[in-house]
C-alpha cells in the first residue's frame, strides 16, 4: 500500500491528485491519494508532493500548522518521499533565494527565484529527463532554477545550462509544473521510488 498526499494548501492540488491516481493506476499499485493539511493526515501517507504556489504562503502555513517540523523530520529520517515543484522546491531547499521563506533544508539545492524573468514566465519544452526514454512536456510558470547542488543530490534534467530537476533518494525537487501535461511519467518515478520499487525506463 503506497499513500501519497498532497498538501492542500495552494497551487495544482486537484491536477497533482489525479496525477497520482492515474500513476498508481498505471503501476498497478494499491494505494490512496490523500489531501493534507494536518498532522492527523501527515501521519497517514508516505509520500507527500508539495505543488507550485506563492512560495512564501506556503512556507508560513506550514509553519501555523504544525507541519513544518513533521513533514521535515520525517523526511530527514527517510521515513517520508517528498517531491517539490516550482514553489514546493524552493520551501524544501537550503538556500530559499527570499528571507522570507523559511527552508526546510531537506534537500541540499540553493534556489534564485523567477529566473527567466517577465518575459518568459511560462513556456513548454520537452525535456530530457535521466531515466526516461522520451523527452518529457514540462511546463515552467515563473520557474526557479536550482544552484549550488551537492555531491549527494542526482542532477536528473537541465535546460540549457539550468538545473531544473534534482533527487536524492525519495526527495525530488522540481522547477517546473509535471501536473499540467498529460504525462504522469515523473509521478511514477516518484511513486516507485517511495514504494521502493524499481524499474526500467519509462
Amino acid at each position: 500500500m503506497v499513500n501519497i498526499g498532497i498538501l492542500n494548501i495552494q497551487g495544482d492540488v486537484s491536477e497533482h491528485a489525479e496525477m497520482a491516481r492515474q500513476a498508481l493506476e498505471d503501476l498497478g499499485l494499491q494505494g490512496n491519494v490523500i489531501y493534507v493539511k494536518s498532522l492527523f493526515d501527515l501521519e497517514k501517507i508516505n509520500g507527500l508532493i508539495i505543488p507550485g504556489g506563492e512560495s512564501t504562503t506556503i512556507s508560513r502555513l506550514l509553519k501555523t500548522t504544525g507541519l513544518f517540523e513533521k513533514i521535515r523530520e520525517r523526511a530527514l529520517k527517510g521515513d517520508l518521499g517528498i517531491m517539490g515543484t516550482c514553489a514546493g522546491t524552493i520551501v524544501i531547499s537550503k538556500e530559499t533565494g527570499d528571507p522570507r521563506v523559511l527552508p526546510m533544508g531537506i534537500i541540499d539545492i540553493e534556489i534564485k527565484r523567477n529566473a527567466y524573468g517577465r518575459q518568459y514566465s511560462s513556456f513548454q519544452v520537452m525535456l530530457k529527463i535521466k531515466g526516461l526514454d522520451k523527452p518529457f512536456p514540462a511546463v515552467f510558470i515563473r520557474a526557479p532554477i536550482i544552484k549550488n547542488v551537492s555531491n549527494d543530490v542526482e542532477i536528473m534534467a537541465t535546460y540549457g545550462d539550468d538545473i531544473v530537476f534534482v533527487k536524492k533518494g525519495k526527495i525530488f525537487a522540481l522547477t517546473f509544473h509535471p501536473e499540467l501535461t498529460n504525462d504522469n511519467r515523473i509521478h511514477r518515478m516518484f511513486i516507485e521510488r517511495v514504494g521502493g520499487i524499481s524499474s526500467g525506463k519509462e
